[in-house]
């Protein structure tokens, strides 16, 4: 960052306890009136009174969005950064940067600001970070809400530094924030347990949770021995919002079975001294951006598709983080399948699949690209000829501009997770369809986005026979089918976008519907 627009916490206050932090452009002395100097008490300032304008947005999430470049940036990014916008306000994460060894208890950060938005990127220690992140969020919880129980790694010190960094987050927001009046709306697994330590810190905001993975029915949710505290972490905020009605259910449903705890029909439960709404507020994608997006392909995105044009070859693609609940080693083996199944498919399609990568220090992703690296292989060397190669596999990184562009040029779009929050590549898919001359969704039933998405076609991951057939099916489905589920699919994500996601979920926790 810019010297000029970021600047590292170097005071701290000898009354709080707590780092003072100091705004670009703006005074020690404004900081410390506009919130730290009322932390000795162990809350904040009453609420400011402003007149018609939209109270102050804070969000939290594990790292920074892209701000800068939002044409790159996935669906959170772009529906927070749209918020924050509208709002003004803040954002805070975590820095790329990392302190080798813990110096201080005191937050150390790093600000910048962009128009109305202000970002705060935490530096916390390395290794802890590594034991919360890779460790407990995605060893423990990724497994366990994706149902991979098999896959669960629980241990001590996970545990203890995943604690230990959420306190962290809380001790630097506390020094970040204005007063009552912020909102504070915390994003995905990571951070659970922040709310709880907001309110032992005296914070009396609102504060909101949505989780953007899926949250599991209460017979496996008890597998992690903690999974009461956690329960009790959620019950801390105002608002709790999932991507689905089953998550809903399996959220509810877990919360009855740790206190015997009901919610009323609307979904609210009394905890703590203050009333938490649990809701669905399915995620979505700024559906026109997209689609130009699309329509504006790379060069070579459209000297390949007439590559293909030329050889009567139809392209079936795949683009996924390369994670094992996205189901991609069934997902080749449904493609070999087709072959197998459907000889006339031989030389007319090709698959395309697109996996960055992800989270490489956790074994089981490593286990997971040698598995689909073998696999390409192995249908690659019984099919493949000189003008032909069945299964393209990109493991690196692709811009989101060029994704679009790609989605557009394939007749099938495959997306067949094994258990998925929302999946967003799902809504752009039919986002970057031609409306004259659409391609097929292939859509798991395990993915959130089946919910909405009825109109595609939808499979069984673990059937690989049935995913063949589905594959089969997309490629010769008469034009005139095609223009109709797309017309359907289209007018749904439209309904459910971003900003229906961010304005139905902020009017929730502002208590305003």
């Amino acid at each position: 960052m810019e010297q000029s627009n970021a600047q590292t916490v170097a005071k701290r206050s000898s009354s709080s306890g707590f780092a003072l932090f100091q705004r670009p452009n703006e005074s020690l002395a404004t900081s410390q009136r506009s919130g730290d100097a009322t932390h000795g008490q162990g809350g904040l300032a009453e609420p400011r009174q402003i007149a018609n304008v939209a109270r102050r947005l804070v969000v939290i999430s594990n790292r920074l969005g892209n701000i800068r470049d939002l044409s790159q940036a996935g669906g959170l990014a772009v529906g927070v950064a749209d918020a924050l916008a509208e709002r003004g306000g803040l954002w805070l994460g975590a820095s790329d940067e990392h302190q080798d060894s813990v110096a201080s208890d005191q937050p150390l950060i790093r600000l910048e600001r962009l128009g109305r938005i202000e970002t705060a990127a935490l530096i916390l220690p390395r290794e802890d970070y590594s034991l919360y992140y890779n460790g407990y969020a995605n060893s423990t919880l990724w497994p366990l809400f994706h149902y991979r129980l098999d896959l669960v790694n629980h241990r001590a010190e996970f545990l203890a530094a995943y604690r230990q960094i959420n306190a962290r987050f809380a001790k630097a927001l506390v020094g970040l924030l204005s007063g009552n009046d912020d909102l504070i709306w915390i994003h995905d697994y990571h951070l659970i347990p922040l709310a709880a330590e907001l309110r032992r810190l005296g914070i009396r905001n609102r504060i909101g949770f949505f989780l953007h993975i899926p949250f599991p029915p209460p017979d496996l949710f008890v597998a992690t021995p903690d999974h009461e505290e956690l329960i009790g972490d959620l019950l801390q905020y105002d608002v709790v919002g999932f991507q689905t009605e089953t998550d809903v259910a399996n959220f509810r449903r877990s919360v009855q079975a740790t206190n015997s705890t009901t919610f009323d029909t609307n979904g609210a439960v009394e905890a703590n001294g203050r009333t938490v709404l649990s809701k669905c507020f399915p995620i979505g994608i700024d559906v026109d951006s997209f689609s130009r997006m699309a329509n504006d392909a790379a060069e070579d995105v459209q000297i390949d598709s007439m590559r293909r044009q030329i050889l009567g070859l139809k392209q079936i693609i795949g683009v996924d983080r390369l994670d094992y609940s996205k189901g991609l080693p069934g997902r080749m083996q449904a493609f070999a399948r087709l072959l197998e199944r459907h000889p006339e498919q031989e030389r007319a399609a090709t698959y395309l699949q697109i996996a960055s990568p992800t989270r490489e220090e956790v074994s089981a992703y490593a286990d997971i690209r040698s598995q689909l690296e073998a696999t390409a292989g192995a249908v690659n060397g019984k099919y493949a000829d000189l003008a032909w190669t069945p299964i393209r596999y990109i493991h690196r990184a692709v811009a989101r501009s060029r994704l679009a562009g790609l989605l557009r040029a394939s007749q099938v779009g495959l997306v067949t997770p094994l258990r998925d929050g929302m999946n967003l590549v799902a809504k752009e898919y039919i986002a970057a369809q031609d409306p004259a001359d659409p391609g097929v969704l292939v859509l798991s039933r395990f993915a959130g986005a089946a919910e909405e998405l009825a109109e595609s076609l939808i499979v069984n991951p673990y059937a690989v026979d049935e995913v063949a057939d589905a594959i089969a099916k997309a490629l010769v489905m008469p034009l005139d089918e095609r223009i109709a589920r797309h017309g359907a699919l289209l007018k749904r994500i439209r309904r459910n976008d971003a900003a229906e996601w961010r304005r139905s979920f902020l009017a929730a926790l502002a208590g305003e519907g």
